[in-house]
C-alpha cells in the first residue's frame, strides 16, 4: 500500500536557502549565456516583423504613451525595476506561512519554470526594442527618466552595475512569467475579491509596462505564460520524482506511520473536546460494554449502545 501520510511542514532556512542557489543560478546563467549583439538584434527585429505581420504590434503606441506622459513612464519605470523583487517574495512567504500545504507545488513550479527560461535565454538571444537603433521608433523610458529612480541608462539595475546584467536576456520575459504565478496564486488561494482582482490586474498590468518601457515585445510577454505553463505541466512529475529520490535516499523517521500502526489514524490530529465523529466508540462506553461482558449479563445492550453514535443521555 502506498504511503499517504503527510509530508512534514518544509523549514524555512532551507526553504531560503534553496530560493537562494536557484536565483544565483539564474542571474549567473544569464551573465554566461550572453549572445553575440548581431545575432540579437537579428532575433530582435525578427519578433518585430512577425508581430506587425500578425497585427500584434502594440509596443510603439504604449511606447509613444509613456514616453510623452511622465506621470506614466515614471511609475511604469519604477513597476518594472522593483515589484518583480518585491511581489513574488511576498507572495512566497505569504504561500509558506498561510498556505503551508500548496506552498510546496507553487515553489516548485516558480523555479522550474525560471529554469525553463533560462534555457530561452540561452537558444535565443534577444536584443529588447530600446536597444535597436533609434530608426524602429523606440524610446528607452529607463534611460529618459533615469533621473528619477536607482537605475541607469544602461538597463533597470543600478546604476554603474548595468554591466553585469545581460541585457538580451529578453525572451521569454520572466516579468510577465513570474507576475503570471503570482496572478494565480492570488486568484486560487486568496480569499477575498480584492486578492482576487489583484490576481487578475497585475499580470495585465506587467505586461503593459514591459511593452510600454520598450523592455519586451508582445511575444516575449507570450513566451514568457508559455514558459510558465510547461513548468505548471513539470510539477507534478518532477515532484513525485523529487519524493522517490528523498524517501530512497533520506528516508523519513517512523513517527507518523507508527502512528497509523498503533491505531491512530488521524496521524496526530485531534478533535476538540466532547466532539466524536459518528460511529465512533468513547472510552467510557466501551469499558462499560467490557465490565459487562465481565459479569455476563448485558454484553450486548452496551455493545449496541457503544456502536450507534447516540449520546448516553439519549440512550
Amino acid at each position: 500500500m502506498q504511503d499517504t501520510a503527510p509530508r512534514p511542514r518544509p523549514r524555512w532556512w532551507t526553504e531560503l536557502l534553496l530560493i537562494v542557489v536557484v536565483y544565483a543560478a539564474y542571474t549567473g546563467g544569464r551573465l554566461l549565456v550572453r549572445g553575440g549583439e548581431a545575432t540579437a538584434v537579428e532575433h530582435g527585429l525578427a519578433i518585430l516583423r512577425v508581430e506587425k505581420l500578425l497585427y500584434l504590434n502594440a509596443e510603439h503606441p504604449l511606447n509613444r504613451l509613456f514616453t510623452a506622459h511622465s506621470w506614466l513612464g515614471i511609475p511604469a519605470d519604477f513597476a518594472y525595476a522593483s515589484l518583480h523583487y518585491v511581489v513574488t517574495p511576498a507572495i512566497l512567504v505569504w504561500l509558506f506561512r498561510r498556505r503551508t500545504v500548496r506552498y510546496r507545488a507553487a515553489r516548485t513550479w516558480l523555479m522550474l519554470s525560471t529554469l525553463l527560461g533560462l534555457i530561452g535565454f540561452t537558444l535565443m538571444p534577444t536584443c529588447p526594442p530600446r536597444l535597436l537603433e533609434a530608426g524602429h521608433g523606440f524610446v528607452d523610458t529607463m534611460a529618459q527618466y533615469s533621473a528619477y529612480g536607482w537605475w541607469g541608462a544602461e538597463a533597470s539595475a543600478p546604476r554603474g552595475l548595468g554591466g553585469f546584467t545581460n541585457q538580451y536576456a529578453a525572451m521569454p520575459s520572466l516579468h510577465v512569467g513570474w507576475a503570471l504565478w503570482c496572478g494565480v496564486m492570488l486568484w486560487r488561494h486568496g480569499r477575498t475579491p480584492l486578492m482576487k482582482s489583484l490576481g487578475v490586474a497585475y499580470p495585465l498590468l506587467t505586461t503593459f509596462v514591459v511593452m510600454g518601457t520598450a523592455n519586451h515585445y508582445f511575444l516575449d510577454a507570450v513566451a514568457g505564460a508559455a514558459v510558465m505553463g510547461v513548468g505548471l505541466g513539470l510539477t507534478r512529475p518532477f515532484m513525485r520524482l523529487a519524493n522517490q529520490v528523498r524517501d530512497r535516499f533520506f528516508p523519513q523517521s517512523g513517527g507518523v506511520k507508527s502512528l497509523v500502526a498503533g491505531g491512530v489514524v488521524s496521524a496526530g490530529c485531534e478533535t476538540s473536546e466532547g466532539e466524536r465523529i459518528p460511529g465512533q466508540r468513547t472510552r467510557t462506553s466501551t469499558s462499560a460494554g467490557a465490565s459487562a461482558g465481565d459479569g455476563g449479563s448485558g454484553s450486548e445492550s452496551a455493545d449496541a449502545g457503544a456502536g450507534d453514535g447516540t449520546p448516553a443521555a439519549a440512550r
